[in-house]
């Protein structure tokens, strides 16, 4: 602080000039106080009972180590740390660095007037005026700089506070946690819950740009294993949603309640793993059934087709495919033809064959069965 002071050598104040103005110090503070609260909105309720004491103690102790460097008589210390803590406090109060550069420019001008008017009747020549003046304007800007520092310093904590606590919440959704825990985790984050949740899973460089796009109430996490990232939107329109990820390589969950947004994050993992083409699970509900338990789903295929085994490779294969099209199209030889894109006696020749292999065909729970086996395609 003080560098102007520090660069003008000779002091800008005699020493009687200088009592003369530290003698009105608590009137030249009430005046610069007072435009305050006068002139910057903001300020208007601030500055009254214990705040506006604490205050104008603050512009009497910054004007008189003014008066002390102007003089040559300061003795240490520096008001520009109260200055950036100045500033630090703003954003605690709630303010923005607005109010506060227009309350220092009202200050400056109230207080150079008073400063001023008990320095030239005090004698002050006219070149140590001009001095004294841009001294004290140079003085304004540092104390202002000051305050700016410390307040884009408390911004940038808070914000990395606030993107840690953010962080936490996601973690704790995804992993399942309680729901007493996750309500903490929210009110610590400042986070209003949504109804509902969907989970997003994207690679990890698309997450943030894709985050952009949406509802700023969604949490992001992009550094979780396999370079994946994760968004879960509150309250998403599906439809409005799927649209704004069409270029990405996005798979998206199912909502779910809040505090239930893991179910939806672990369904879309599943339907990841089952298919890099999956983009909306409700499209593959099916599939995400069947596979629910790989190890059921293959004791029930080699269960239910092992008629088939005993056959060449490629005719299992074809009958496999002729037996899915029977089921899916309940027995219509056209459609199941159609959907093969053979001759409708090639479908007669194969059913005769499944017919002999599965004598139970038509019996419910054979059709269940086989319903089941082939109604998901494994690799």
């Amino acid at each position: 602080m003080s560098h102007a002071m520090r660069r003008a050598g000779e002091p800008a104040l005699d020493e009687t000039t200088a009592t003369a103005l530290r003698a009105a110090l608590k009137t030249t503070a009430d005046e610069v106080v007072q435009a305050i609260i006068d002139e910057v909105p903001p300020y208007a309720g601030a500055l009254s009972g214990h705040m506006g004491a604490t205050i104008r103690r603050a512009v009497r102790t910054a004007l008189g180590h003014y008066l002390d460097l102007a003089s040559g008589n300061a003795t240490g210390g520096d008001a520009g740390d109260a200055a950036y803590e100045l500033g630090r406090g703003e954003v605690r109060d709630g303010r923005s660095m607005d109010a506060l550069l227009s309350a220092y420019r009202v200050g400056a001008r109230v207080a150079w007037r008073c400063l001023a008017a008990g320095a030239v009747p005090a004698g002050l020549p006219a070149a140590q005026v001009a001095k004294f003046a841009e001294l004290t304007f140079a003085y304004i800007d540092e104390l202002s700089a000051a305050s700016a520092a410390g307040h884009a310093d408390e911004l940038a904590a808070r914000g990395r506070a606030h993107e840690r606590h953010l962080e936490h919440l996601a973690r704790d959704l995804l992993a399942g946690a309680s729901p007493d825990v996750l309500l903490a985790s929210a009110q610590q984050a400042g986070w209003q819950p949504p109804a509902s949740l969907t989970a997003v899973l994207l690679p990890a460089a698309q997450t943030r740009p894709a985050y952009r796009t949406l509802d700023p109430n969604t949490l992001v996490l992009d550094d979780l294993p396999d370079a994946t990232g994760v968004l879960l939107v509150p309250d998403a329109d599906r439809t409005h949603l799927l649209r704004q990820l069409t270029d990405r390589t996005a798979v998206v969950g199912p909502p779910r309640p809040w505090t239930r947004a893991s179910a939806s994050y672990a369904r879309a993992v599943r339907a990841r793993s089952l298919s890099t083409d999956i983009r909306d699970v409700e499209n593959h509900l099916p599939e995400l059934v069947l596979s629910a338990d790989m190890d059921a789903f293959t004791d029930l295929r080699a269960r239910a087709l092992a008629p088939l085994r005993a056959l060449p490779a490629a005719t299992a294969r074809k009958l496999e495919e002729t037996l899915r099209a029977w089921l899916l199209h309940q027995g219509r030889r056209d459609e199941v033809a159609a959907s093969l894109f053979v001759h409708p006696q090639t479908v007669r020749y194969r059913m005769q064959q499944l017919r002999e292999l599965f004598p139970d065909l038509t019996s419910p729970h054979r059709v269940l069965e086989l319903t089941m086996a082939v109604g998901f395609r494994t690799s």
